[in-house]
């Protein structure tokens, strides 16, 4: 009932992410024009460019949040990795293993990996 419950909220994230690609495409966008009015606004000293490249860092901020299908997307996304990631046998379980001398705890230690 597991495997049953992440492939439909696989399926179901996949849908919502590729109906949503184009609006993480121009997230990404806005996001790149929000940055390089803030680096080239750091960069300048006149006031001229100052208030150029602040308005250019304004208009991408506010492009970037009002960009609500993107964030739904991102999490949808999120919602992928997390069905892959326990699809695939979930956190890495790390075997420790006892190098012992006694050959009576490698023979435990070998059977209950068998018997899992």
């Amino acid at each position: 009932m597991k495997k049953f419950g992440l492939a439909t909220l696989g399926i179901v994230a996949a849908i919502v992410v590729l109906s949503n690609v184009g609006s993480i495409i121009a997230l990404a966008i806005s996001a790149l024009i929000a940055f390089a009015g803030f680096h080239y606004y750091r960069k300048t000293d006149s006031i001229l460019l100052k208030l150029f490249w602040g308005s250019v860092l304004l208009i991408g901020l506010l492009t970037s949040v009002a960009n609500i299908p993107a964030f739904i997307g991102i999490l949808a996304l999120l919602g992928v990795y997390y069905v892959w990631r326990e699809w695939n046998g979930g956190k890495n379980k790390d075997i420790t293993t006892n190098h012992s001398g006694d050959p009576f705890v490698n023979f435990e230690r070998q059977w209950d990996e068998m018997t899992k």
